[in-house]
C-alpha cells in the first residue's frame, strides 16, 4: 500500500534529523527481517501512536514486527487500526530491537530481561538516559510521533491511512490538543499533513482526549474527594480501594492529572496512584516556569519541565510526604 492518493508531500517542512543517525538508522532496518518494537508501561497516546506507527511503517517494507506493550493498549486506543497487534511478551530471536518513546530503559516493564541492549531509542524526553546503541532522542519534539514522522520524510518512508492516524494520535495526545507550550507551527503542519494524508483530526481528538468510560470518571470521583491545595500546589491521590470501588481496570490515574492541571489557582499540580507490587506512581503538571522534569528526577523518574513522572517503592502515606516536601521545594525555586 501507497499513501493516500489524495496528499502530495510538502517541501517547505524541514526535518530536524542528524544526517548520520539517519543513515545508521536505515542501515540496520535494510539489514533487519524480524523487527522487535516496545514502549514504556502505563503506555500513553504517544507510546501507542509511535509504537503502531512505526510498526507499520516497517510491515509496508515487507518487515516481521513484533509491537510489544507490557500493559497492553489502554481502551481508549482500541480504535486505532494495528492495535490488536499488540501482544505483552516477547516472542523469540530479533534482528533489530527499537524501543520508543521512553527516557529510561527501566520504563519498558520485563520485556527485555533477556534480550540485552536495545539496538534503537527514539524518543523525545530531556531526561533520556541514551540506553542504546543508537540514541535517535530530541527534546525539543514535541512528541515521539513527531520523530518518527520525521524519519518518514528522510527516508520517503510508505504512510498509510492507519499509519497517519497513529501518529497524529501521539501528536494530539503529548501536546494535549496543541496546547502545551512547545507546541508550535510546526506541530500543527504536521498535523495538517497528517490530515490531508485522511486522517481525521475531530474523530481521533474526540476518541483519545474527551470520551471516557463511566468506570474511569467514578475513579476521577474517589480522587477529587480528597483534593487538597496549598500555595498553588494541588494534589490528590488514589489507591487500590478507589481503583476497586469505581471497577477501573488500569493502572494509571485515567487522565486524572489533566482535570487538575486545569484548576486556575494552581502552578503544580500532581497525582499519586498506588500500585499493586509496593510502589506509587507519580504524575506532575506544571505552569510555565516551573519544572517538575527535576523532581521527577530526582525520584528515579523523568519528563519534560510542563509534564513528568515517577514511581517510587514505598507505601502511599510516605511517598506523599516525601513528594511533596520536593515538589515544595521545586514551587519555590529552591530544588
Amino acid at each position: 500500500m501507497k499513501s493516500s492518493p489524495n496528499w502530495k508531500r510538502k517541501k517547505g517542512l524541514r526535518t530536524w534529523m542528524n544526517k548520520d543517525q539517519i543513515q545508521a538508522f536505515e542501515g540496520r532496518i535494510s539489514r533487519a527481517d524480524r523487527i522487535l518494537i516496545i514502549s514504556h508501561i502505563r503506555p500513553d497516546g504517544d507510546a501507542v501512536g509511535s509504537l503502531i506507527g512505526l510498526g507499520l511503517i516497517l510491515e509496508e517494507l515487507g518487515k516481521e514486527v513484533n509491537l510489544v506493550l507490557e500493559d497492553g493498549v489502554p481502551r481508549v486506543f482500541h480504535h486505532l487500526t494495528g492495535f490488536e497487534k499488540v501482544i505483552r511478551e516477547a516472542v523469540g530471536i530479533y534482528d533489530l530491537v527499537i524501543v520508543v518513546d521512553c527516557s529510561d530503559i527501566d520504563r519498558i516493564g520485563s520485556v527485555l530481561d533477556e534480550y540485552g541492549e536495545p539496538d534503537v531509542n527514539i524518543d523525545h524526553h530531556p531526561t533520556n538516559t541514551q540506553f542504546a546503541q543508537l540514541n535517535m532522542v530530541r527534546d525539543n519534539a514535541v512528541a515521539t510521533v513527531e520523530i518518527i514522522y520525521d524519519l518518514v520524510q528522510a527516508l520517503s518512508l510508505p504512510v498509510t491511512l492507519p499509519i497517519a492516524e497513529a501518529l497524529l494520535t501521539g501528536l494530539l495526545t503529548d501536546s494535549l490538543g496543541f496546547r502545551t507550550s512547545n507546541s508550535s507551527p510546526r506541530t500543527l503542519r504536521i498535523a495538517a499533513e497528517l490530515q490531508e494524508m485522511g486522517a481525521n483530526l475531530q474523530v481521533l481528538y474526540r476518541k483519545a482526549m474527551l470520551e471516557k468510560s463511566l468506570e474511569a470518571v467514578k475513579y476521577w470521583g474517589q480522587g477529587l474527594s480528597r483534593i487538597q491545595m496549598e500555595n498553588r500546589l494541588v494534589w490528590t491521590s488514589l489507591n487500590l480501594e478507589d481503583r476497586k470501588a469505581a471497577d477501573y481496570p488500569g493502572r494509571d490515574d485515567a487522565d486524572l492529572i489533566n482535570v487538575l492541571s486545569r484548576i486556575r489557582e494552581t502552578d503544580i499540580c500532581l497525582v499519586l496512584i498506588e500500585q499493586t507490587n509496593g510502589s506509587v506512581k507519580v504524575s506532575w503538571r506544571a505552569q510555565p516556569g516551573f519544572d517538575v522534569s527535576k523532581v521527577a528526577t530526582h525520584f528515579g523518574g523523568g519528563g519534560h519541565k510542563p509534564a513528568a513522572g515517577a514511581e517510587i517503592r514505598g507505601d502511599l502515606a510516605r511517598v506523599q510526604e516525601e513528594v511533596l516536601e520536593e515538589t515544595r521545594k521545586a514551587l519555590s525555586g529552591t530544588e
